[in-house]
């Protein structure tokens, strides 16, 4: 069989070899996986269950159901972000879909597109797949991650066509304000740059609100924003997310959407309404905990000399192991059983850190870390 050479030519995911390396052994802690450990809350689930038992399981509206639209709509008001219900919210098959969905919708043949890095590894070659050329930003530990325009100008962004944007930050959990935002608005103002921001952590964040490109002067008519319900509302295997922005970018990829997704799944849909209506309180609760989880895990990293940040959001740390990332993760895997993914795999920026999720339970934080602690001092 025949493959077309973008195929060939898409590598394989470089979390994907670490959680094989996990599964082939027994009595491992994974810090490696990007997704919550609580279930998604109760009245969400209770009301999928509804709709499998009225018989709700026809196709809905290409754009989603209208309900859901206007609760999204309204939703994100709380960020500053005002959309028409009808005409600029599009819900996907996962924020994944959304994404995808907006880099077919804006990006030609040959377009620049300029993506941040470290950041999540679908983006680049998302762009690829849309026939596009991925341009990597480097953002340092130096600035917590922070993308600056100084960093753009130094990549070659000034001649890119458009900037993918990922904050609060996969994997870092990097977040930027409003003031650091209107520094990179500026820049894309001022080279014409469109943006697609995914900020499917949104609502994790710890101490400040979240703030959006979207929002900044100029930048709502050249945003598409993605979010979605699998990170705040634990609802990661039921693939629901949307994207909000102008109407032609919402119009364009809507059009995509009819020929591959058809329509999201009605069954989540039901849910999602529901998360939206009446689960707040269990949102706030999981981001309690995490806040929780994220001290621990800071405080010991700097503790055993692994220089970590604090990251404002998402429910990621990123420490400088001091060398070889993916040796480390491999040492650590094979004497100790913790499973974290290297920095390198998040492209450049990366080396020399680990992505550490702490979307685990306390006690295996706990017994994970104080496992890593004796595996650093051995090595030092």
């Amino acid at each position: 069989m025949r493959l077309s050479d973008r195929a060939r030519e898409i590598p394989e995911s470089g979390i994907r070899k670490f959680f094989e390396l996990a599964e082939a052994r027994d009595d491992v802690i994974s810090l490696g996986v990007g997704e919550p450990d609580f279930s998604a809350p109760w009245a969400a689930r209770t009301a999928a269950i509804d709709s499998l038992e009225r018989g709700r399981t026809s196709y809905t509206s290409n754009r989603g159901m209208a309900p859901l639209r206007e609760r999204i709509a309204a939703h994100h008001e709380r960020y500053d972000q005002r959309y028409d219900p009808a005409e600029e919210v599009l819900v996907t098959t996962g924020a994944s879909e959304a994404v995808d969905l907006a880099l077919r919708a804006l990006v030609d043949p040959g377009d620049t597109v300029a993506i941040h890095e470290p950041t999540y590894i679908s983006y680049g070659p998302g762009v690829e797949l849309a026939g596009g050329d991925p341009l990597s930003v480097p953002t340092r530990a130096e600035d917590d991650f922070a993308l600056t325009p100084e960093r753009l100008e130094a990549a070659g962004a000034a001649d890119a066509d458009l900037l993918v944007l990922c904050y609060p930050n996969n994997p870092t959990g990097a977040t930027m304000s409003d003031e650091q935002l209107a520094a990179v608005a500026a820049f894309c103002r001022d080279n014409d740059l469109r943006v697609i921001a995914d900020e499917i952590y949104a609502a994790l964040t710890y101490g400040t609100d979240h703030a959006s490109i979207a929002t900044q002067p100029g930048m709502r008519e050249r945003t598409v924003v993605v979010n979605g319900f699998s990170k705040a509302y634990a609802m990661t295997g039921l693939r629901l997310g949307y994207a909000l922005g102008p109407a032609e970018a919402i119009d364009a990829m809507n059009r995509i959407h009819q020929y591959t997704m058809l329509s999201a799944p009605t069954t989540p849909q039901y849910a999602a309404i529901e998360a939206l209506d009446r689960c707040d309180d269990e949102v706030a609760e999981m981001v309690d905990e995490y806040n929780r989880r994220r001290r621990l895990v800071v405080s010991r990293f700097n503790e055993m000399g692994l220089d970590t940040f604090e990251p404002g959001g998402a429910f990621y740390a990123f420490p400088d192991c001091g060398g070889d990332d993916e040796a480390f993760a491999e040492e650590l895997l094979e004497s100790e059983g913790v499973a974290v993914v290297p920095g390198s795999v998040f492209g450049d920026g990366g080396e020399g850190h680990l992505r550490v999720s702490y979307a685990t339970s306390m006690r295996e934080l706990k017994e994970a870390t104080d496992r890593i602690a004796d595996f650093v001092a051995d090595r030092n």
